[in-house]
Formats: structure tokens, C-alpha cells, sequence
């Protein structure tokens, strides 16, 4: 958050910037949006120790095809190892620290825990961070009012945050939402 704070406020040297984010309890998460978000970013989630390896070998073998960066194969917990811990700077030693983190998160906290870690400080748009500005900043609305829908619109959006607050009616924006509030309700949350 802080971060984003900073490049805002180079970017806008005569404007205050004020980051749009309040902490919620995970009880006033609304399950669909925990639903959507385990489904969109981690759908094994509850059965892993912080690493997902088949979606690691995957990522590594479509990024090579492709030669470039095309996916990733992060979990929740290894995102927010990095969220927590970490700068944006993309390096080796960045990873290894992010496997560190990640195995000390995974054994110091619940499945629980880390879900609502991860939603109350990850960004959802333009200076937007946490579940209960995003679900204010989009919908006007309490997060424990979050539709399946609108969770799934929320999940679908978390890869590039920032570019689909710009292009909220987005044709792959709203396939992936789809495709999410699909394959929800099949996902088991803690």
C-alpha cells in the first residue's frame, strides 16, 4: 500500500493522495467472495502447505512457450508473503525470500488467517486496497452483502487491478467472472 502510496504522489505532486482501505474481520467477508477468490487465485488453497507445484511447473512451462512472462503460479500465501514482506522488484533473491516467508506464514497462521490477511490488503483498483473499499468503491456496499456475482467480478479482477478499475466492462474481465462464479461453488473455504 505504501508503495502505491508513494508512485501516486510522484505521479500527482499537487494532489493529496489518500488510499481508500479499512481493515474487516473475516466473519463480515461475504463467502461468496471468499468462494470466488480461492477459486480465481488458489483452488487448492485449503488442501496445500503454502505451494501449489503442478500450477509452478505449468506457469513454468506456458512462460517458456511463450518466452516471456505469461503466468505465474503463486498461492494466496505466497502472494501475501510478498504483499507483506517484500518490494515489487522482480529478482531471484526476491523468491527466495518469498519461499521463506511463505513456509513460516503456512506454519505460524491457519487457512483462516491468511485469508483474511490476504483480502483485507490486497488492491482492487487505483488506490484501492482491502475487501471492504473495494466492496464500498464498486458497489456502495457492506462486504458481507457481496453478491456471488459481484465476488466474482471482485476475484476476476485482482490480476491487474488497476486496468480493470479503467475497463470495468471488459470482455475477458467478464469471461473470467463467469468462469469463477462457475466453478465457486464447488470450492471449500475456512
Amino acid at each position: 500500500m505504501q508503495y502505491r502510496l508513494n508512485i501516486l504522489q510522484k505521479e500527482n505532486p499537487n494532489h493529496k493522495i489518500k488510499l481508500q482501505y479499512k481493515w474487516i474481520s473475516y466473519d463480515l467477508i461475504s463467502s461468496h467472495l471468499k468462494r470466488a477468490v480461492i477459486t480465481a487465485e488458489d483452488a487448492k488453497f485449503m488442501k496445500h502447505s503454502g505451494f501449489d507445484y503442478k500450477a509452478i511447473q505449468m506457469a513454468y512451462k506456458k512462460n517458456l512457450n511463450k518466452r516471456k512472462i505469461v503466468a505465474g503460479g503463486s498461492t494466496i500465501s505466497q502472494q501475501l508473503a510478498k504483499n507483506l514482506f517484500l518490494s515489487a522488484e522482480k529478482t531471484p533473491w526476491r523468491k527466495i525470500e518469498e519461499t521463506v516467508i511463505t513456509l513460516m506464514i503456512e506454519n505460524v497462521m491457519s487457512k483462516r488467517r491468511i485469508l483474511e490477511i490476504y483480502l483485507n490488503i490486497i488492491e482492487w483498483g487505483n488506490n484501492v486496497f482491502g475487501v471492504k473499499a473495494a466492496a464500498q468503491y464498486y458497489y456502495n456496499i457492506s462486504t458481507s452483502s457481496l453478491s456471488a456475482r459481484q465476488s466474482s467480478r471482485l476475484a476476476a479482477m485482482i490480476p491487474n487491478p488497476r486496468f480493470y478499475d479503467r475497463n470495468r466492462n471488459n470482455p475477458s474481465l467478464l469471461r473470467k467472472s463467469d468462469i469463477i462464479r462457475h466453478r465457486m461453488v464447488s470450492i471449500r473455504i475456512p
